[in-house]
């Protein structure tokens, strides 16, 4: 039993002398090694007209080599890596530069760059950047080179900010459709938000019309809508025969019969009112119903396709064959329509505002419309448009009055299809960012604002107007913040997934 006690003593002895031994400052509080701390990545963000450059490097010291991890973004409708190219990197002082360069990507859109500055001092990294497809210069001003890390860690700034911000990698945007635009102020015209219909343009359009009664049968290929029409194609052809009527056989029959009679008329008059026996008044009403008969036989026979038993009806115009009002074999009349031909360059939009701006109809000088099925915008700017009339007066029992724009024809666009209209009516300076930025959340209208190249921010917004491509924003959002136009959704997925994939940036 002694010899254990003896044990434990010399045991907890060895325990309690091994303990490291903090030393104190002092106020009393444990001295910490100053070696320890290490500089802070710094991380900037730029923008060119085709280039956003996001970069993280170490503070630069002289004699100790700097790992740029650089992000390349080639801007557009979406935002893509640079995937082949080369990369310059000059840093620029006053007492002289050095470059260096990267060849190729490590991955699509991240070029790695390391480099050892020889001199302290303001300097100015320039960036060169050269691909398959354009030349761009990104500069970033005012950058310091330290003496020693010392000096670095002395003027490290401390971190503030940025708790609320959200990650979103550069890997992440490049794999989906998305881009960011700033805020600007910018004309905005007065919107008025009304319906409309799309309708075919007077004179795009012909009706084919039977000019005899009969049986009406489809000629050539089979006629279908939307097929293409060219000018001069036989569509239709209308037989007729002694038991129709109306037959053509019997009209010309008619019309040579009344000739002969008028003829007849027309030379025993041109005697009788030489010798005066008829009034010159009587001779000119025989010689009127003597012309008037030749006009009659000659409508007959001028249409070649016409003969004794059938009608051919043809297209006059090149387009599509919008509607057949007719059945194979169908008894058809004279006068009545049989098909509707459109050349479809141009369409008609019609709008349909209240009364209530009856006094800025004057002033609208363009159109958004979307139809409903979609959600893409078009401008009556873009498709040459034009405002062809407008109603000019009121009345109290129709609640509307119209407006009316002739545009450019799409093939998207379906004769009689309904519309949502945006009409604009003159123009001031507000604070815009794209629609298609805006999110919603029970009744409460947010976007993601980018704070940084790989953070975001989740910002409420109070809007205003909108015509339809841009709204109006009256708080949330700075001039020159730049929102996420495209993608943000993608970005509000992966806050509520919780995970982000591995970065693998090297400072």
């Amino acid at each position: 039993m002694k010899k254990f006690f003896h044990l434990l003593v010399l045991s907890c002895i060895v325990l309690y002398g091994c303990k490291p031994d903090h030393s104190h400052d002092a106020e009393g509080g444990l001295a910490h090694d100053a070696s320890q701390v290490e500089l802070e990545p710094l991380a900037f963000t730029l923008y060119s007209q085709k280039t956003e450059l996001f970069v993280e490097f170490k503070p630069l010291v002289t004699g100790t080599e700097s790992r740029f991890a650089a992000h390349f973004t080639i801007l557009g409708e979406y935002f893509k890596p640079i995937t082949e190219g080369t990369i310059n990197l000059t840093l620029s002082g006053s007492n002289g530069s050095q470059t260096i360069t990267a060849d190729k990507p490590e991955v699509p859109g991240i070029f790695r760059l390391r480099m050892t500055p020889e001199r302290e001092g303001v300097h100015s990294l320039v960036f060169y950047i050269q691909t398959p497809s354009y030349l761009d210069t990104i500069t970033l001003d005012n950058i310091t080179v330290y003496p020693d890390e010392k000096t670095a860690l002395a003027n490290q700034a401390e971190e503030t900010g940025g708790g609320n911000d959200i990650s979103y990698l550069k890997e992440q945007a490049w794999k989906v459709d998305f881009a960011t635009v700033p805020a600007q102020v910018e004309p905005f015209s007065e919107i008025m938000k009304t319906s409309g219909q799309i309708l075919s343009a007077p004179g795009d359009e012909e009706v084919i019309i039977a000019q005899v009664n009969g049986i009406v049968s489809f000629t050539g290929q089979q006629l279908a809508p939307g097929s293409a029409i060219s000018a001069g194609k036989t569509m239709f052809s209308i037989k007729s025969n002694e038991m129709v009527v109306g037959s053509l056989r019997a009209e010309v029959q008619k019309a040579e019969s009344d000739l002969a009679t008028a003829k007849a008329n027309y030379d025993r008059a041109s005697e009788l009112v030489k010798d005066q026996i008829i009034s010159q008044k009587e001779f000119v009403e025989v010689k009127l119903r003597y012309e008037n008969a030749q006009t009659a036989l000659s409508s007959a026979r001028t249409n070649s396709g016409f003969n004794a038993n059938k009608q051919n009806v043809g297209a006059s115009i090149s387009g599509y064959l919008k509607n057949i009002l007719v059945e194979n074999g169908q008894f058809v009349t004279a006068g009545q329509a049989l098909a509707t031909i459109s050349k479809n360059k141009k369409l008609i939009l019609r709008a349909e505002v209240s009364q209530k701006y009856f006094s800025k109809l004057a002033s609208i000088t363009a159109a958004n419309f979307k139809t409903t099925e979609g959600t893409k915008v078009y401008s009556t700017r873009d498709l040459n448009g034009k405002l062809i009339s407008f109603g000019k007066s009121a009345d109290a029992s129709i609640p509307f009055v119209p407006i009316t724009f002739e545009i450019d024809a799409q093939a998207e666009f379906i004769p009689g299809s309904v519309v949502e209209v945006f009409l604009q009516s003159g123009s001031s300076p507000a604070l815009l960012i794209p629609y298609a930025a805006l999110l919603e959340e029970q009744g409460v209208f947010y976007v993601y604002v980018q704070t940084e190249g790989e953070s975001f921010q989740k910002r409420e917004v109070k809007t205003g107007a909108t015509d339809g491509l841009h709204i109006q924003v009256l708080s949330g959002v700075s001039e020159g913040e730049r929102v996420v136009s495209k993608g943000a959704y993608q970005i509000k997925l992966s806050t509520a997934s919780g995970t982000l994939p591995a970065h693998g940036h090297e400072h």
